[in-house]
């Protein structure tokens, strides 16, 4: 359950984060975290960055912490070890300068061979909790596009590589939710399906990051492995 690192220097900290680690707490679960792992591992960066706070007073304690992914999707992850470093990539992601790519399965056939889900994305309820991309949605409508790719498909799933030039929560699993092809194993957004292809989670990776660094002010890239999962998931695909 420990992150893998993949770069590390004196300003940023990338990882690889396994599938079921949350990225920090959400004052509900008592999941182990990535947050509980650079306290061990890094305690300096205990001050870098920013805490949050619960509508109830509950401080979500965030050390280093820059963006997240959620619990169940695995892939890059890009830490601050500075405040310097923590406040211009914060900056990146909010300017949408940082470059994500994916790796995803989802259910049924995906017909083109590239795509671009653009739709805003709301609230279903009219609060925090699952969001949706259909006209029903309550609250503030925001923005979202999402761009992908078709690796492999049969009619019973597709495997497809997704670019979300937005960043808005869970924007890759609603709109693939909305376009009727869910993320493989989601269970917030395709609870009536069944798990196939293997996975026993969200079958959804965070391959790539790009942005600049904050030090040297040159673009860098870094990449997660696949986890075995997917590599499996691909070849059953291959083989329906």
């Amino acid at each position: 359950m420990d992150p893998t690192v993949i770069y590390e220097d004196d300003g940023i900290l990338v990882i690889n984060k396994p599938a079921l680690l949350a990225v920090h707490g959400d004052g509900k679960h008592d999941w182990k975290t990535v947050v509980d792992w650079l306290a061990a591992e890094y305690p300096d960066i205990k001050n870098v960055g920013e805490e949050q706070r619960l509508p109830d007073g509950t401080v979500i304690e965030r050390p280093g912490i820059v963006h997240r992914i959620d619990r169940e999707t695995s892939g890059v992850l890009v830490i601050a070890k500075t405040n310097e470093a923590f406040q211009l990539l914060k900056s990146q992601f909010q300017n949408r300068e940082v470059a994500k790519v994916y790796r995803a399965f989802v259910y049924g056939e995906l017909r083109d061979e590239r795509g671009i889900i653009d739709k805003p994305i709301g609230s279903s309820n009219g609060g925090k909790g699952p969001r949706t991309a259909k006209r029903s949605a309550k609250g503030t409508l925001r923005e979202a596009q999402t761009a992908y790719r078709t690796i492999a498909r049969s009619k019973e799933a597709s495997y497809a590589e997704v670019l979300p030039k937005t960043g808005r929560t869970h924007q890759i699993r609603v709109h693939f939710a909305s376009i009727q092809h869910p993320i493989i194993a989601d269970s917030l957004y395709a609870p009536q399906r069944l798990p196939m292809l293997g996975f026993k989670r969200l079958a959804l990776h965070s391959l790539s990051l790009s942005f600049t660094h904050p030090k040297t002010g040159k673009k860098v890239i870094f990449e997660a492995p696949l986890p075995g999962d997917f590599v499996a998931a691909e070849e059953e695909l291959r083989n329906l």
